[in-house]
């Protein structure tokens, strides 16, 4: 495996570096590695973190490097285990991750910065709900909140700065706009994004065996509905709306 960088983090973590660019190829670097890793459970190694671009390695260098031999420096050292390994590895496609609907009510209460993003973009509140519902995101990383996923995949045509000045509190739901991201905060918390919705269906579960719904490389898709059906859908469960 070629084209990346180690760079030092602590004197116990390390960041791999696959480029400089949010692409669906980089991300498939990074899950393959940091996939890897975990299924591997390699002496020594005792965290992987997958993010946009890079897979942050925190080890123990003492079990790590038990096995070599050497005058390098310990970080050194530990760049020449993992560049082993990495060599070792083949490119190939990833299997795609699961597909998951999204139920979103626009605008309103839900949604009451939906009018403002739609005034910056010159758009009618209705020309961004069918922009932001017709568009097909990627997960590449969860972040910032228990199960909150960062999306790729938004239309430049609806991207809207942030807030100026923050929200102190965010209802659990809310699907939002920052710059070209879109997401969904799973827990109710502070945040800067402007929100255009909100959906009744549960992100993040405690109690799951796989807590957050979400998982990188998923591929998601946002479904408008109504207010009716906001409430039913809440009644009714908080179920999974995830697709093999």
């Amino acid at each position: 495996m070629e084209n990346y960088e180690l760079i030092p983090l602590s004197e116990n973590a390390l960041i791999i570096k696959f480029g400089e660019q949010i692409t669906p190829e980089v991300h498939q670097r990074v899950r393959q590695v940091s996939t890897y890793f975990m299924e591997q459970r390699i002496e020594g190694m005792i965290e992987v973190v997958p993010a946009y671009t890079t897979v942050t390695v925190y080890y123990d260098p003492l079990l790590l490097l038990k096995n070599t031999s050497g005058n390098d420096l310990p970080f050194e050292m530990v760049c020449a285990v993992l560049r082993n390994i990495l060599a070792s590895l083949e490119y190939t496609d990833t299997v795609e991750g699961n597909e998951v609907v999204i139920p979103v009510c626009y605008g309103e209460e839900f949604g009451p910065d939906l009018e403002e993003v739609a005034r910056r973009n010159q758009l009618t509140p209705e020309e961004v709900i069918d922009i932001h519902t017709n568009g097909h995101y990627l997960v590449y990383m969860i972040g910032f909140a228990p199960g909150f996923a960062y999306l790729g995949g938004m239309s430049e045509k609806i991207a809207t700065p942030r807030k100026d000045s923050p929200r102190l509190r965010i209802p659990a739901g809310s699907v939002g706009i920052a710059g070209m991201q879109t997401g969904v905060y799973p827990i109710e918390s502070p945040g800067g994004w402007q929100l255009i919705g909100r959906t009744p269906l549960q992100l993040f579960r405690p109690d799951h065996p796989q807590p957050s719904l979400l998982q990188v490389g998923d591929r998601v898709r946002f479904q408008a509905i109504t207010k009716e059906e906001y409430r039913k859908f809440q009644e009714e469960n908080n179920g999974d709306s995830r697709h093999s």
